[in-house]
């Protein structure tokens, strides 16, 4: 939903608080989170306040920067049912650094433990960890004009680019995880991050981007699994062929074995590792000329390693086939971020509020009860901004339950 521009923010602008205030309980722990260096008890705006305001910016279009955000906090009503005093634009501006975004972690742990799985599709019964697609996402944010100007004559760039490094967990369908750093390789790569944050009991769904062997062994070491699309000039020898079944045939996987890779520059899997090659579509990428796909170079062929050795190859490619939920959840995920314009440009500011931007996701989840989506976030703007009564809210959802109904039924 877009934005309105240099719209006053008035009382009868701003509703839905019912949703917000039940979070009062959870962030009032934050209450005192950055206060250690005010001896004198001066600070007006406190940690869970500064959340709150953002998820309001978050849910409310008629919000749009932080200076409509600080016009906000002058309104009665949001004093009165969100407890927040009016806020001063710098302390708007300075929260970004001097509160603790990772306190925010512990409060999208406990939303996620109340939101009961989706229903998960049967053929995956066997599959008893947790199916967790891992990814990366970049977002660019304009810096300040002086930081600009100084990275323009260091860098030749006015731009600031961050990944978000995400896991998530399909049958939540929530992000249990995001990471945020600069843009590059080290400390930063996508890879060198998932080794840093591996959980044990999870399988790991990851794309070519990811394939890194010590990556694999690691994973595996910490009681994990993964199903990781390998790149096409992948050279390895064939140890073993496993037959194929005419189901495994009917889903593409035109081979199914196990195979071992010579190059002993790198590390070598430490586990027995299964290669899979399911035949697609070939496509060479656009690039600049404009021409083929936008995606990346394809052969044809889908190359799948997994250490997983017992379900079925064409149950293999079908876990590999989830992995497109996570991009379609960043195309939502970005809507309600508002990635466009970022209150901050501070890591730890933007660690806040793509933090805050987790837990919208999870209040539309643990409302609705479904897997969030636009047409719904848009009917909690229109409700937020006072377009929309409770009872029009409640209608939707209640219409959306029984499309789900006859869905499963069909």
């Amino acid at each position: 939903m877009a934005r309105k521009k240099n719209a006053e923010i008035r009382e009868r602008d701003v509703g839905g608080m019912k949703m917000l205030q039940k979070l009062l309980p959870l962030l009032d722990r934050l209450h005192d989170v950055g206060c250690e260096r005010d001896k004198a008890g001066n600070r007006k705006l406190h940690f869970d306040q500064h959340c709150l305001l953002i998820l309001l910016y978050l849910f409310n279009p008629i919000i749009k920067s932080l200076r409509s955000i600080q016009q906000a906090s002058e309104l009665n009503k949001v004093q009165r049912l969100l407890g927040c005093p009016r806020a001063a634009l710098g302390s708007l501006s300075e929260a970004g650094t001097v509160f603790d975004a990772e306190r925010l972690k512990e409060i999208i742990a406990e939303l996620g433990a109340q939101l009961e799985p989706l229903a998960r599709d049967k053929r995956l019964t066997d599959i008893r960890q947790k199916l967790t697609l891992v990814d990366g996402t970049l977002i660019s944010a304009l810096p300040k004009l002086m930081h600009a100007s100084w990275l323009k004559a260091e860098t030749g760039s006015g731009n600031v680019k961050w990944r978000l490094h995400t896991h998530f967990e399909v049958d939540r369908y929530v992000p249990t995880r995001i990471d945020i750093t600069p843009d590059g390789g080290g400390p930063h790569d996508e890879r060198a991050v998932l080794e840093r944050t591996i959980d044990p009991d999870r399988l790991y769904v990851m794309d070519r981007g990811y394939a890194k062997f010590a990556l694999f062994n690691k994973i595996v070491a910490t009681g994990s699994s993964y199903v990781c699309r390998l790149r096409d000039n992948s050279v390895y020898e064939v140890i073993e062929e496993r037959p194929l079944t005419d189901a495994d045939r009917a889903a593409g996987v035109v081979s199914d074995q196990i195979v071992r890779f010579s190059n002993k520059a790198h590390a070598q899997p430490d586990h027995p590792l299964r290669l899979l090659c399911i035949a697609t579509s070939p496509h060479t990428s656009r690039g600049k000329r404009g021409s083929g796909s936008t995606g990346p170079e394809s052969d044809g062929i889908l190359r799948i390693a997994t250490n997983l050795l017992a379900p079925p190859a064409e149950i293999i490619g079908l876990i590999y086939r989830y992995r497109w939920t996570i991009e379609i959840f960043f195309r939502f995920f970005k809507h309600i971020l508002g990635c466009r314009h970022l209150i901050s440009h501070s890591e730890n500011g933007i660690e806040i509020q793509t933090y805050c931007a987790i837990i919208a996701c999870l209040v539309i989840a643990l409302y609705t009860g479904r897997k969030p989506t636009i047409r719904t976030y848009e009917m909690i703007c229109f409700y937020f901004c006072g377009m929309a009564s409770e009872e029009e809210l409640l209608a939707h959802l209640a219409k959306l339950a029984a499309q789900d109904q006859a869905q499963q039924k069909k």
